[in-house]
């Protein structure tokens, strides 16, 4: 059975985990949250956006 997941989900999970039990603050999750957006309007967009489905798809690519 595959399982598919958005990243955004998966990272929001992550954040709210981080929030809840590591003491990350909200407002740090903030500011993460607008760097990722500045980060999504520059030059170096594409770069993360092909890095990130090579990734994924390598790590669908494993079978167990």
């Amino acid at each position: 059975m595959a399982l598919s997941i958005s990243a955004v989900v998966l990272l929001a999970i992550v954040v709210f985990l981080l929030v809840r039990k590591s003491g990350l603050k909200a407002g740090h999750a903030v500011v993460c949250m607008l760097l990722g957006f500045y980060i999504a309007s520059s030059s170096i967009a594409p770069t993360i956006s092909e890095l990130t489905t090579n990734v994924a798809g390598m790590i669908g690519g494993i079978k167990f």
